[in-house]
């Protein structure tokens, strides 16, 4: 009843394609929500007010879609590395996206490198039916690793160089790409989504790429997730995650998974030791092969992660 009441409250603005979607969300009123018409928005979108909402006709209808790629020089010669090449940008907290799809269309990673559908740097996201695609380092889930902040001073804004907690959701998404592309350091829940993995003529991939400092207790946890493939990715050719930090934390909670993935599972990234620190495990019905280093959860553990994103005990 309170959600319907809050709802009621919001005020509503309705945009085309036609309309400058940038500059009719800066410094929008927090509690507003934004009506997207069916259509393309060509467009590269920076959210910065907290607290709002934008709703589209569906991620098959309404799709933001811009295509930077980390090889791709600015106006000053400059390279815009993995972190600036986004389509959409979430900087303020409780913002939702509901029934849309954000979309890097670059393609070529293999030439043109990363390339970012969404980034979130901000507490509380939450996305429902939503379509995030694109082929290396989909979606960004902030903040960055403690050294990037560091390194990045200067070179970054510094509402993509927030540090601190930050918690997203995604429920009932598609999620595609092929190398890296759920990557970061947020506590971050992908519930009921479809995890699909692209093809990529370098051949294999990654799925999940988590930099969580060891004293992230949650990191990122799919639940009764679909990893699915496109016809052309080869068999057992992807694994389910590779730690991007040394103790990257990953989650998997009766999940199903297609013929691409990989029966070890999981990778330890290059030549480094990571199979010695990082955090992966699995509940459910875990196939045969796994890397000694990826582990079963207790049922205490998996109802604790869980547990972790549920408001007034739902």
């Amino acid at each position: 009843m309170e959600e319907e009441v809050n709802a009621k409250k919001m005020k509503e603005i309705f945009l085309s394609p036609a309309d400058d979607l940038s500059a009719a969300m800066k410094n929008a009123a927090a509690g507003t929500r934004f009506v997207l018409a069916a259509g393309e928005y060509k467009v590269k979108l920076e959210i910065t007010s907290p607290h709002i909402e934008i709703v589209g006709q569906g991620a098959d209808k309404t799709r933001i879609v811009r295509d930077d790629y980390a090889n791709k020089l600015d106006e000053n010669g400059v390279e815009y590395n993995t972190f600036r090449t986004y389509t959409a940008a979430v900087l303020a907290e409780g913002v939702s996206m509901k029934e849309l799809a954000v979309i890097n269309s670059a393609g070529s990673p293999e030439v043109k490198g990363q390339e970012v559908a969404l980034t979130i740097c901000a507490d509380d996201f939450l996305a429902e039916n939503c379509s995030f695609i694109s082929t290396q380092d989909t979606v960004f889930c902030g903040p960055l690793p403690d050294d990037l902040i560091a390194r990045y001073e200067g070179f970054l804004k510094d509402s993509l160089r927030r540090c601190g907690s930050m918690t997203q959701v995604f429920k009932n998404c598609l999620i595609a790409g092929n190398v890296d592309f759920i990557f970061g350091c947020g506590d971050a829940l992908f519930e009921n989504c479809e995890i699909r993995s692209v093809y990529d003529v370098r051949g294999g991939g990654y799925t999940a790429a988590p930099a969580h400092a060891e004293s992230q207790d949650t990191g990122f946890i799919f639940d009764s997730c679909r990893f699915t493939c496109e016809d052309r990715v080869a068999d057992g050719s992807v694994y389910l995650a590779r730690p991007w930090r040394d103790y990257g934390k990953c989650s998997f909670i009766n999940c199903g998974y297609g013929r691409h993935i990989s029966a070890e599972g999981f990778d330890k990234w290059n030549d480094t030791s990571r199979d010695k620190t990082a955090r992966f495990a699995e509940w459910g019905d875990i196939p045969k092969g796994r890397v000694p280093w990826g582990r079963k959860l207790t049922e205490t553990e998996k109802d604790k992660l869980t547990a972790f994103f549920r408001k007034d005990g739902q």
